[in-house]
């Protein structure tokens, strides 16, 4: 399929060029340079095997985006393109569904935090952007990822791949699965306070990694991205996430990793998570931000374990034994913040 199709559909240009952006994990993203306006674009083909329902995703984006410019809000906003047909998903001949992105110049990411300071930006960012989208009355927002947070069936999932495993996979991973089934209690707490009301329901950005804030080449945030995963849960699941992808040391598929928890950086991500809403936190939600570290870090964890279980389906790997080296690296991760707040295990 030739992007010119797609293009043509979105703008009416002659003297384009596309280049492929890498990093992404899930849509495939590029850079649409439309040279005969001198502007750019970001033109995405959305993966219809996570998001079963394109046009939600970009209904939940114009939705967040509301609230921003209702609000004072201080930071860039990436806006979604009406095709030349006013639609903002397009079909291209093999079915595969489309959208077209405002592009942010001078702008720069971050696949891992490189400095503490630059942890406490990040974290304060996120904390202005929640801060914002939950001002006022929550917006009806569609569900774009069913059971994605779900830790109820995290848990359930792990027990399933063990039971259906490939004995050989169950030996090679003996130590980890030890080490998950000592703590399979640790997410009851947060099912209990989910499923009972004790946290209440906030809009969530549910993907708070350092790579989805836009820099500027001084390292100022400029801009929160990728609003696929938005969604009404608790809001102790994004500083979790913020624990479990900012705190690691290494890169998460090393599986010789030790001492991979950097305190410092957990405490520079707390303070920035707590700048925009302490104020605005439950006593519960308050309370629980070292706990929404631990079971962040532990359902990631048998995620991966539970796909190396599997047979390696859902996560993309380079060899047999990568989502176990993943596993290993995030057991050694919970360790080390467990050490950090004296938890015995």
């Amino acid at each position: 399929m030739e992007l010119n199709n797609i293009v043509n559909q979105f703008i009416n240009a002659t003297n384009y060029h596309t280049f492929s952006v890498a990093n992404g994990l899930i849509n495939s993203t590029y850079i649409l340079e439309n040279n005969d306006k001198d502007e750019k674009f970001i033109l995405q083909k959305i993966n219809t095997q996570v998001f079963k329902n394109p046009g939600s995703i970009v209904n939940n984006h114009l939705e967040i985006n509301l609230l921003l410019h209702k609000s004072d809000y201080k930071l860039q906003v990436v806006e979604p393109i009406a095709s030349l047909h006013n639609d903002f998903v397009v079909k291209d001949e093999n079915g595969c569904f489309w959208r077209m992105l405002s592009y942010i110049q001078s702008s720069i990411t971050f696949l891992k935090v490189p400095d503490k300071e630059t942890a406490f930006r990040a974290a304060k960012t996120f904390s202005y952007f929640l801060n914002t989208i939950n001002e006022g009355e929550l917006p009806k927002l569609e569900i774009t990822l069913p059971d994605f947070l779900n830790f109820e069936k995290r848990i359930s999932d792990y027990k399933n791949s063990l039971k259906n495993a490939d004995p050989i996979l169950i030996k090679n991973a003996e130590n980890e699965i030890d080490y998950a089934d000592q703590l399979l209690s640790l997410p009851e707490k947060w099912i209990t306070m989910v499923n009972t009301g004790m946290l209440p329901p906030r809009i969530i950005h549910a993907d708070a990694k350092i790579s989805n804030i836009l820099f500027s080449e001084n390292k100022i945030p400029i801009a929160v991205i990728d609003l696929d995963t938005v969604m009404l849960s608790t809001i102790l699941y994004d500083f979790g996430t913020m624990i479990q992808s900012y705190t690691n040391k290494t890169n998460e598929d090393d599986g010789k990793a030790k001492n991979n928890f950097d305190a410092e950086i957990y405490e520079a991500v707390k303070d920035g998570f707590l700048f925009h809403l302490k104020e605005k936190l439950t006593p519960e939600e308050s309370e629980n931000l070292d706990y929404a570290g631990q079971a962040a870090i532990y359902i990631q964890m048998i995620r991966f374990l539970s796909d190396y279980l599997n047979g390696s389906i859902y996560y993309s790997v380079q060899y047999p034994e990568h989502n176990l080296d993943r596993t290993k690296n995030q057991i050694q991760l919970l360790k080390g913040l467990m050490e950090y707040l004296r938890i015995c295990p």
